[in-house]
């Protein structure tokens, strides 16, 4: 059946691990790979970004049961647009990542009992293509209406765009139209798909009619720090403490295996797109699954670097793992760090640890003040360790630049420092990083946020030098 097939999938994929990215390949996201769910040969329609389509679809998955009766298994009830409006090959080449996505929305299992009461939750996934791009899986699960127990069902939709309040908020008014009726939700839906995703800082009018209430204008906002829309930060500072963060941020600036329990799938979610957003301007290039479904647990032991989400019921399965760092989010905690590797404490310099710290205690209870301090803070300790990167890259007339990897690291004054970036510049994030940057001409170069605070700091250290 479809699980089997998934977990056939995972484990043809184990030879497929690449040590190099000097041919830019992303390696597969295991679970959230796309291997053999497009067709070969097929061309894949371009897909619809920012300025046209905010979504590619909404599917309803609900927990059914099997013919024997033993136990549920979800399955897509709903789908909008409908199936017969897609091309042929569409059809096959999206078919299996259906399948997946039943996974997803319900990564405990098979083992569901009927529920009377159950509080909605919104979390998010990730589908990585073969190509390595990837689209992101918004996910509301609820209890459908009508009397007696019942199994939840899931909202989820595919898009390609991260913008994780965006869509939370239109979860809330496809609920808010479920309660009603199911036949509410389609204009609604087809309404925002025929509106244009908006600029950063711009909002967009999506008019609804609801029997009862009229027409209804909703107004959908796209923050203005867009790099940030689709991360919390506050879930990740309430589960862990300051310190902790630094320890967890350390972990994976060195590219090691790290795993998160946590009982609510929502937090499991938010915490892990926490985390990456932390090595901004840098990508995480290895494999992230925010939530991992129970028939593809044994992902946990991949040899290779991995963000990992598991559910805390499923902490017996993830036992006599060494040399990676497993956290526990639970608020009803003994300690948080189950496993370590030792020296979490003394991977970043000293000094600008503390620098980090002073910053974080800066911060406000706003999501938006919390998500500027947070980001700013991270942000600056890359400018203060690898900011001085673009007079290191030798240019010629003709040919890509080369980074000089060695004058580059020479050149750090403070020897904490120095010993740290001498092991940072080994991970394949840098390493993906200074291979964008040797195909750049100088002007050429984009101005983004990392090179305006990077001018910033440059320009103050540059003052304080003829002060004294």
């Amino acid at each position: 059946d479809g699980r089997q097939g998934a977990l056939k999938r995972f484990s043809a994929m184990w030879p497929s691990f690449r040590k190099g990215r000097k041919d830019k390949i992303k390696e597969p996201d295991l679970a959230e790979t796309r291997e053999n769910l497009v067709m070969d040969n097929v061309p894949i329609q371009p897909r619809r970004v920012s300025g046209q389509y905010f979504f590619e679809y909404l599917v309803v998955v609900s927990l059914k049961k099997k013919k024997d009766g033993s136990n549920y298994e979800p399955q897509i009830t709903y789908q909008f647009p409908k199936r017969d409006v897609m091309a042929k090959y569409q059809k096959e080449e999206e078919e299996k990542t259906l399948k997946a996505i039943t996974l997803f929305c319900f990564p405990e299992g098979i083992s569901w009992a009927p529920l009377t009461e159950y509080h909605s939750e919104t979390f998010s996934f990730v589908l990585t293509e073969i190509d390595g791009s990837r689209r992101n899986g918004y996910c509301r699960r609820l209890l459908p209406g009508g009397r007696g127990a019942r199994p939840p069902e899931a909202f989820c939709i595919i898009s390609s765009l991260a913008c994780f309040g965006l869509f939370s908020k239109i979860f809330d008014e496809v609920e808010k139209r479920r309660q009603i009726s199911m036949a509410l939700i389609y204009p609604f839906m087809q309404k925002l798909r025929e509106a244009s995703f908006p600029a950063p800082g711009q909002t967009v009018e999506i008019k609804s009619f609801i029997p009862e209430s009229g027409t209804e204008i909703i107004h959908l906002t796209r923050p203005l720090d867009s790099w940030l829309e689709h991360v919390n930060f506050c879930t990740l500072f309430d589960c862990l403490s300051d310190e902790e963060v630094l320890q967890v941020f350390a972990a994976a600036v060195l590219e090691r295996r790290i795993i998160f329990f946590a009982d609510e799938l929502g937090t499991l979610s938010q915490v892990l797109h926490a985390v990456a957003a932390l090595l901004y301007p840098f990508t995480w290039q290895h494999t992230f699954i925010s939530i991992v479904p129970e028939i593809l647990i044994d992902v946990v032991m991949a040899p290779t670097p991995y963000l990992l989400g598991v559910q805390k019921c499923l902490l017996d399965l993830v036992t006599d793992q060494s040399d990676l760092l497993l956290v526990d989010l639970s608020k009803n905690k003994e300690k948080t760090f189950l496993v370590t590797t030792g020296d979490e404490d003394s991977i970043l310099p000293p000094k600008l640890q503390a620098e980090i710290l002073v910053a974080l205690s800066q911060r406000k209870k706003k999501v938006e003040e919390v998500n500027r301090v947070v980001s700013e803070a991270f942000l600056h300790f890359f400018v203060r360790t690898v900011g001085h990167y673009s007079s290191y890259v030798k240019y010629t007339k003709e040919g890509p630049g080369v980074f000089e990897k060695r004058r580059f690291y020479k050149a750090i004054e403070s020897k904490t420092t120095r010993h740290f970036v001498k092991k940072f510049i080994q991970t394949q994030m840098f390493d993906l990083f200074v291979q964008e940057l040797e195909q750049q001409q100088p002007s050429g170069r984009q101005q983004g946020i990392f090179h305006r605070k990077i001018t910033e700091y440059q320009k103050k250290k540059n003052e304080k030098t003829k002060k004294h």
